[in-house]
């Protein structure tokens, strides 16, 4: 039986090699290497402005801060999503204000952000999930009329397109991660991309204590004093990590190749197995592919994760619905029932292998082994239901 890992990532010695020419030179924190992924990255999405951090986490956190954003607002975004994306706004003392999803994609959906509106609203944060953005024009319309500033939570969204629109076009910023299991990876890390000069100046100074300059402005000339013109954090992107992300992003486009390709076999075998449902891809979108989920009947699902595994197929659950989660049940209420689409999908999820170094052998393993096993659980569902005198064979749950 062939072993499917999860994730494996892409780094090779060429990577290896610009970390370690960091390591002989004198930045380690912040310095050239920062300054160059970061008009890089800049251009790829074809922005004005990009700042290096240490997470998509902080990104957000920061960015909603730099908007000033904090207690008595609100934030309205997707209960479909890491409990990171809804945390970054508890921390900064405003209110995230979940609303439901589109049943076919997972993302936000702008009706639903429309009628949630209201005089405290001040942002919205989308977020692309899977790899497959938000319809940003209809939200950027919403949000344009509301005066509301929009906030992309990009961390699975790298190589998006959708409408010629790419991932910080429409919106007010957009938050990447660079997590050890993204498509580009540094281990830990993040970056927020913007067309607003006085939001990334800001920024700048947010992310490194309030400090008016950077170590590298300080000492690589003449020393430069500095001063504190603001509360700010410890969140700055180092050039060990920029290293890594220099190294990986003149292929990123190949490698969102590989992915499409195996994309697309998953989605050929699974389509006629009555079992499995999976997110579409509107018409005029390129997803990143950051991650391939499969839906299956809610009720069925951890069998079917523990018979994958049995198998030696890596799998996951992205995501459950964070309002179900204990702490925000608790904290403000929620209940089974308040945003079916997310919780239906939240109860079906499972994340299947997705990433560069997959082999054709492998790809054919994982849908062998989803086929057989749903097969399993359909026939043990069937002779139950015989044995109940029913006649219930089990169905796609979306």
């Amino acid at each position: 039986m062939r072993s499917v890992p999860f994730y494996r990532h892409s780094l090779t010695h060429k990577d290896a090699e610009a970390m370690s020419e960091v390591l002989h030179g004198i930045f380690l924190t912040t310095g050239p290497r920062t300054r160059q992924i970061e008009q890089e990255l800049a251009g790829y999405l074809g922005a004005s402005f990009a700042t290096g951090v240490t997470s998509c986490t902080t990104a957000l956190y920061l960015t909603l801060l730099a908007r000033g954003i904090g207690p008595g607002d609100e934030v309205i975004t997707t209960p479909m999503t890491f409990i990171a994306t809804a945390n970054a706004v508890l921390h900064t003392g405003a209110t995230p204000i979940f609303v439901d999803v589109e049943p076919t994609t997972g993302n936000i959906d702008p009706g639903q952000v429309e009628k949630a509106i209201t005089d405290r609203t001040k942002a919205v944060i989308p977020v692309h999930l899977y790899g497959t953005m938000v319809d940003m024009r209809r939200l950027h319309d919403v949000c344009r009329r509301s005066g509301l500033y929009v906030i992309e939570d990009c961390a699975h969204a790298l190589e998006a397109v959708r409408d010629d629109v790419r991932p910080g076009k429409l919106g007010d910023a957009a938050c990447f991660s660079f997590y050890a299991t993204k498509n580009v990876t540094c281990g830990e890390g993040g970056a927020i991309v913007t067309n607003d000069g006085e939001l990334h100046d800001r920024l700048s100074w947010l992310r490194m204590h309030g400090m008016s300059k950077s170590a590298a402005e300080r000492y690589t000339a003449r020393y430069q004093h500095w001063d504190m013109i603001g509360l700010g954090y410890k969140a700055n992107m180092n050039d060990l990590q920029a290293a890594l992300l220099l190294s990986q992003l003149p292929r990123v486009e190949q490698q969102l190749e590989r992915r499409e390709t195996i994309g697309q076999r998953y989605e050929a075998a699974f389509r006629n197995i009555d079992s499995v449902g999976f997110p579409t891809i509107p018409a005029g979108a390129r997803s990143a592919r950051h991650l391939f989920t499969i839906w299956v009947p809610p009720e069925r699902r951890d069998e079917i994760l523990a018979r994958l595994q049995e198998r030696q197929v890596g799998v996951a659950v992205n995501y459950r619905a964070i309002h179900l989660l204990t702490y925000y049940r608790e904290r403000f209420g929620f209940r089974e029932g308040d945003f079916p689409n997310a919780e239906r999908i939240g109860s079906s999820t499972i994340i299947l292998p997705m990433y560069p170094g997959l082999y054709d052998e492998d790809v054919n393993a994982v849908i062998e082994a989803v086929r057989s096993v749903c097969e399993e659980v359909a026939w043990t569902t069937l002779k139950a239901d015989d044995k109940a005198g029913t006649d219930r064979p089990c169905t796609s749950p979306l």
